[in-house]
C-alpha cells in the first residue's frame, strides 16, 4: 500500500488591504467618517478614485497648503493623456487650466474686471435680484425649493449681468450643467454634445447687438489685430467655462451654507439677529462648507516628499478641501462656527497658489446679499423636511442637495 507523500504546509499569504473608494460620502449635512483619523493618522493616504485609478489623498492643513503653492504639482497636467484620473473629463482637455489659457490669450485682465464686485451697479443688481426671487417665494407661499427658485437663478443672473448677455439665455446655458460637472468614471456621451451647443450659443451671442459686458468686450477685440489668433470658438469657451464654473460654485457654496445654517439654528439666530456679522459669517460658512464633493486635483511632475511619504512624479494627488479646513492644528476647535475666529479666511475653500480662484470678492458679495435678504425678508425660514429626508446628489463636483425644501 503507498502512502500520500507529505504536503508542506504554505504559509498564508497576508491579504492586501483595499485601497478606501474616494469621495467617502456625498452626504452634506455631516463630515465623513473616518476624515479626522485619517488627518491623525495618514495625512497622506492611497486612495482609488472614480475612474478607478490610485492617487494621494493629502488631508491635514499644512501639507494641503504646501501641494496647492508648489509648481511641482500641477492642475493643467492632469488633463494630460495616460495620466491616472479622479474621473473622465467632461470638457475639453485644454479648459481644464481655463485661468491659464485666459492669461496665455491675453484676456485676464478683461476677465479680472468682470469679477470685481465694485464694478458700477452690480451689488445693486445682486440685492435687486435677491429681493425679485424672494418676492416670488413670498407669492407662491410655502413649501418652496430654495436651490431651485433662489440659489440657482440668483447666481445665474449675476452670471449672466457679468457676461452682457441677456438673463433670458440663462436657462439654455444652465440645461446642461447637471452633466457638464459630474463625476463619472467613464466618458459622458452627453457631455460634448452640450459643449457643442453651448459653445455655438455663446459665439452667436458675439454677433448679437445687444451683447456688452465682458462677452461684448471680448467681441470687441476681434477687430484689434493684436488678437487676430483668437477664434470666436475660443472667446465662447471663456463665456460658456465661466458661467458653468463660476454657477455651479456660488449657487453650490450658497445651497450649502443655507443648509448649514438650517441644521444649526444657533448660527441662523445669530446672523439673523446680528446682520452685521453676516460678512464675518460667509468666512466662517467658506471654512466650514462640505460644497467641494471630491478633492482639488493636482499632478506630480517631479518626486517630492510630502510628509512621511515620497510622492513619485507622474502620480495624482487631491487636497481634501474639509481635511484642511477643519484641521485643529490650524483652527483650534475647528467645528465651532466662531465668527470672531482671527484665521478663518485662511481656509482653503478658494484653492491657493498659482489657482487661487480670481473671484474670492465676487463669491463672497453674492453669499453675502443672498444671506441679509433672507434673513431679514423670511426670520422664521426652516427646513421643511427632516435633515435626514435631504436627497444628496452622487457623482458630482460639488455636494448639493437635489431639492432644499423650506417653509418660512
Amino acid at each position: 500500500m503507498t502512502t500520500a507523500p507529505d504536503i508542506p504546509d504554505i504559509p498564508d499569504i497576508p491579504a492586501v488591504p483595499a485601497l478606501p473608494d474616494f469621495p467617502f460620502s456625498w452626504d452634506g449635512t455631516r463630515v465623513p467618517a473616518g476624515v479626522e483619523e485619517l488627518r491623525a493618522t495618514a495625512p497622506v493616504r492611497r486612495v482609488r478614485t472614480i475612474a478607478g485609478d490610485e492617487a494621494w489623498l493629502v488631508s491635514s492643513y499644512e501639507l494641503c497648503r504646501q501641494v496647492l503653492k508648489d509648481d511641482r504639482f500641477s492642475l493643467k497636467d492632469t488633463s494630460a493623456p495616460g495620466v491616472p484620473r479622479q474621473y473622465a473629463l467632461t470638457i475639453p482637455p485644454e479648459v481644464v487650466n481655463n485661468m491659464g489659457n485666459i492669461t496665455g490669450a491675453g484676456l485676464r485682465r478683461a476677465v479680472l474686471r468682470a469679477l470685481n464686485p465694485k464694478a458700477p451697479g452690480l451689488l445693486d443688481r445682486l440685492r435687486a435680484d435677491a429681493h425679485r426671487l424672494v418676492d416670488a417665494m413670498v407669492a407662491d407661499g410655502p413649501t418652496a425649493d430654495l436651490r431651485g427658485v433662489f440659489c440657482e437663478p440668483y447666481s445665474a443672473g449675476m452670471h449672466c449681468h457679468l457676461l452682457g448677455i441677456p438673463a433670458t439665455e440663462a436657462p439654455a446655458f444652465l440645461r446642461g450643467l447637471d452633466i457638464a460637472f459630474m463625476n463619472s468614471p467613464c466618458p459622458v456621451t452627453g457631455a460634448k454634445i452640450n459643449w457643442d451647443r453651448d459653445i455655438a450659443r455663446m459665439s452667436a451671442l458675439l454677433d448679437d447687438p445687444a451683447t456688452h459686458g465682458l462677452m461684448g468686450e471680448l467681441a470687441a477685440l476681434r477687430a484689434d489685430p493684436d488678437y487676430a489668433h483668437l477664434t470666436d470658438e475660443m472667446l465662447a469657451t471663456v463665456g460658456v467655462t465661466m458661467f458653468g464654473a463660476g454657477v455651479v460654485s456660488t449657487s453650490g457654496f450658497l445651497a450649502m451654507a443655507l443648509v448649514y445654517l438650517l441644521t444649526h439654528p444657533v448660527a441662523r439666530d445669530l446672523l439673523r439677529g446680528r446682520p452685521d456679522l453676516i460678512g464675518a459669517g460667509v468666512e466662517e460658512l467658506l471654512r466650514v462648507n462640505l460644497s467641494i464633493g471630491d478633492a482639488l486635483p493636482r499632478l506630480a511632475l517631479a518626486d517630492v516628499r510630502l510628509g512621511d511619504v515620497e510622492v513619485r512624479a507622474g502620480e495624482l494627488v487631491l487636497v481634501l478641501v474639509e481635511g484642511a479646513n477643519l484641521d485643529p492644528a490650524k483652527f483650534p476647535d475647528p467645528d465651532r462656527f466662531d465668527v470672531h475666529r482671527d484665521n478663518a479666511a485662511d481656509h482653503l475653500s478658494f484653492g491657493g497658489g498659482a489657482h487661487y480662484c480670481p473671484a474670492t470678492a465676487l463669491g463672497r458679495a453674492h453669499a453675502r446679499i443672498a444671506l441679509e435678504v433672507l434673513l431679514d425678508r423670511l426670520p422664521d425660514l426652516a427646513l421643511a423636511v427632516p435633515p435626514g429626508q435631504l436627497v444628496w446628489r452622487t457623482g458630482f463636483m460639488k455636494r448639493i442637495p437635489e431639492r432644499l425644501p423650506v417653509a418660512w
